[in-house]
């Protein structure tokens, strides 16, 4: 596996970052970032679907202590198996648009499947 990128910020506020980019997808559905920061979301979005998947009172408890937002959580623990439950990975897309303006960094959307 490769190693995780650090993107500028010490390990507290780059878990932080990620646990709210999650959330965020989960409850819109897709997301507009660079795409080095969309790779890293992709695979604790990923994991996250994984886990909900498995319907078990420990799994929910593991993406409830994750999701930042309650409500969302419950989403997804909901939703999980019946909207993916016949995948086996690959539940979010990333495609890229294009440089920023600001500062040409190269930007992506990242959506669930």
């Amino acid at each position: 596996m490769a190693p995780m990128r650090k993107l500028g910020r010490t390990s507290d506020q780059r878990k932080a970052m990620l646990r709210a980019m999650v959330t965020y997808l989960f409850e819109n559905g897709k997301i507009e970032t660079t795409v080095t920061r969309a790779k890293e979301v992709r695979s604790a979005a990923e994991k996250m679907i994984s886990v909900a998947k498995d319907q078990t009172l420990h799994s929910q408890r593991q993406v409830y202590s994750y999701i930042t937002k309650e409500t969302v959580a419950k989403k997804l623990c909901d939703e999980a198996y019946d909207r993916y439950g016949d995948r086996s990975g690959g539940y979010t897309r990333i495609v890229r648009i294009g440089p920023r303006r600001g500062d040409a960094a190269e930007m992506a959307i990242i959506e669930l499947v």
